[in-house]
């Protein structure tokens, strides 16, 4: 078995690691990790109104074609070791048993060092804090001896959560921020594969100039910070162990 690092991103919709974590799925693969990126749905239905309004029609297939398009292309600008498409469905997002357990079995392939998911609340996308839940309850289940007993089971995965949309509605507060200049080119080009969302690109582009500054300022800020130009930034949820300060 490799001893490779991994990471596992839990995305609930196609577009969502992209503007939220595409640093540092770069930043790891440049690192030497083998990223995985697990999109839950398409978001064909609630993220997709570019498509769905464009002249003459179109259908709920072809509008998940050109997500998925577009969510491999920029995978691929971020050199991600693989790119999972669950099609749960979105608006709303839902999961069977065995939905669960398809997830279960992903994280216990990958053997994540650490994993990336959605704030735990978001009023305007119960699919976001949903996917998170989810995620949350299929690392406890991988956890489980008792599941599926002779497989490697899981250890204790950092589970960092992703910037929202609008961070201050739903309660997500960062305790990490992760410098990811050398890799902003990526992330970029990352940004523009998403040809559906068009509106959204210069936000992210902002937001993550907007966090360098806050990578300054912890890092050191006038007393000799490190520049950061451009970073993300995450919220943890498992304490972690350290043996010093």
């Amino acid at each position: 078995m490799s001893d490779k690092k991994t990471a596992l991103v839990i995305s609930a919709h196609a577009a969502d690691f992209v503007w939220r974590c595409a640093g540092a799925i770069a930043l790891h693969e440049e690192k030497g990790y083998d990223v995985t990126i697990a999109c839950l749905s398409f978001g064909e239905r609630g993220e997709s109104a570019k498509l769905w309004k464009q002249e003459g029609g179109t259908t709920l297939d072809a509008v998940k074609k050109a997500r998925r398009i577009e969510a491999e292309n920029a995978a691929k600008a971020l050199d991600a070791h693989d790119i999972v498409f669950f099609d749960l469905g979105d608006y709303p997002l839902e999961v069977t048993r065995d939905d669960k357990f398809m997830l279960v079995d992903l994280i216990r392939k990958v053997q994540p060092d650490f994993m990336l998911s959605h704030s735990q609340y978001d009023p305007y996308n119960t699919d976001h804090s949903f996917a998170t839940t989810l995620a949350m309850e299929c690392r406890m289940i991988a956890q489980a001896w008792g599941h599926n007993p002779g497989e490697k089971v899981l250890g204790a995965p950092q589970l960092y959560l992703f910037e929202p949309h609008q961070t201050e509605q739903m309660g997500w507060k960062p305790d990490v921020f992760l410098d990811i200049t050398p890799v902003w080119d990526k992330k970029r080009a990352a940004i523009e594969c998403m040809q559906g969302q068009g509106h959204l690109w210069d936000y992210y582009t902002n937001l993550a100039e907007n966090r360098g500054n806050h990578f300054r300022r912890n890092s050191g800020g006038q007393s000799g910070g490190r520049p950061a130009r451009y970073a993300e930034g995450f919220q943890s949820i498992y304490p972690r162990t350290v043996d010093e300060l």
